[in-house]
């Protein structure tokens, strides 16, 4: 269903404030952003709106892998494509890649969706997935799939250590998480070991494990707990884990963690998503995120004490986290309501994204403003290796003549006669296959 007029001049209107300087800005400026490539992931399956009403709607292609070289000016950027089995149901984690950026590792949460009468299929008629996939980018124009195993159902997240080997593996409880809720997956040389799916202190089997991220240069992971809105520590010796300092009680419904490129300090997101929420999250209030610093000081039994340090607002509903290179500003993406629907009067003719700064020493966090764009259910977004520029992932177009998602590129803009920071979208995206969800930058 297109947007009628009136709509569509609404969404324009809104857009104005934050697109119009980037046309006149974007003609003298470089925009070359920094970096090897991107990588995104895109859930062909089912339109944003199957969240809502189960309607998995018209398929558009298959499942992809997707790699963005980046060579030049942003207009010239074109993507590399690979099948590979993932879904958007779920946090934006769903892929990652080795610290050298040879490999990509993608799980499959939701299988693809089985053939048949498209107009009749729905969120129902999906199954769980249980697939860890391997890709080798050595050559990003040809992204190569060279392993495809069998792990526990319905994986939840994946993240790689500092050395590149040792893959983490969470698992939602409605699959294999209520009694596997982590893997551990040894990795060397592009191929996956056998997985050891070890006990974690203090976890309570049936809660949900909805990210496990590594430390950037520890082997420490970072866990964060969806039922109890809680992020957790522990060190990882070998395939062992033991609780590594208190718990941090953050706030509702986190959804992922991320440690800054320094490691002192892991910021988490809150979607205010629950059984007490109308809808369950169709009608969440504003979300937040949070700044907790590791090793803030030390508990009596001499084990590290975590400190939560700081917290802000954002959008609606904030799913995904970018925290530029030098720490210093980090974005949400919020799907806002735009995935609704387009006949609910819920719906938000916008998503947007959060530009927070983040005081690299302190840890406070300081909310400049929200940048509304035309642009459905953004999970991701990724930095460039210089910090200026920011890549969003639009998982679909409200027009749908439109075909497929878009990689779009934004920047960070100061006025010199007032310098505080703020997004500008520019006019460059690059098409990839729709139910763009995941995205990682080699720097």
């Amino acid at each position: 269903m297109l947007k009628t007029f009136a709509q569509s001049l609404i969404a324009s209107l809104i857009l104005l404030p934050t697109v119009a300087p980037s046309l006149a800005q974007d003609r003298a400026a470089p925009m070359e952003f920094q970096g090897r490539y991107l990588v995104s992931i895109s859930d062909a399956d089912m339109v944003a709106s199957a969240y809502v009403d189960g309607s998995l709607g018209p398929r558009e292609g298959i499942d992809a892998l997707s790699i963005i070289p980046l060579r030049g000016h942003v207009r010239d950027l074109q993507a590399y494509e690979v099948e590979a089995s993932n879904s958007v149901a779920g946090p934006p984690v769903a892929v990652a890649v080795t610290p050298d950026g040879r490999y990509a590792i993608v799980i499959e949460t939701w299988a693809q969706r089985p053939d048949g009468a498209e107009e009749q299929q729905t969120f129902g008629d999906l199954t769980h997935g249980d697939r860890l996939q391997v890709f080798d980018l050595a050559d990003p124009t040809q992204p190569t799939r060279l392993q495809d195993v069998a792990i526990a159902e319905r994986p939840a997240s994946v993240s790689i250590n500092a050395d590149g080997s040792l893959i983490a593996v969470s698992f939602h409880p409605n699959g294999a998480g209520s009694d596997t809720p982590l893997a551990l997956i040894p990795f060397e040389n592009g191929q996956i070991g056998e997985p050891v799916y070890p006990t974690i202190p203090g976890f309570v089997l049936g809660e949900h494990l909805i990210h496990a991220e590594w430390h950037p240069s520890r082997d420490l992971l970072a866990l964060a707990n969806e039922t109890t809105g809680e992020i957790s520590f522990v060190e990882v010796t070998g395939t062992t884990l033991r609780a590594w300092g208190n718990v941090v009680q953050a706030e509702k419904a986190p959804y992922m963690v991320r440690f800054t490129p320094d490691g002192r300090y892991a910021i988490a997101n809150a979607l205010y998503w629950g059984a007490d929420v109308e809808g369950l999250w169709t009608e969440a209030p504003r979300g937040s995120i949070v700044s907790i610093r590791l090793e803030a000081g030390t508990q009596a039994d001499g084990s590290p004490r975590h400190a939560l340090v700081s917290r802000a607002m954002t959008g609606v509903s904030p799913e995904g986290i970018a925290i530029s290179p030098d720490g210093r500003y980090v974005v949400t993406t919020n799907l806002e309501r735009s995935y609704l629907p387009y006949d609910d009067d819920r719906i938000t003719w916008f998503s947007s994204l959060s530009l927070i700064t983040l005081d690299p020493e302190t840890g406070q966090l300081n909310h400049v403003a929200d940048y509304p764009y035309d642009g459905i259910l953004p999970e991701a977004a990724a930095f460039d290796a210089s910090g200026q520029y920011l890549a969003v992932a639009n998982y679909d177009h409200f027009d749908d003549r439109i075909q497929g998602s878009s990689i779009d590129f934004w920047r960070i803009a100061t006025d010199p006669l007032n310098p505080q920071p703020m997004l500008v979208q520019t006019r460059y995206s690059v098409p990839v296959t729709r139910g763009a969800h995941s995205m990682v930058l080699v720097p």
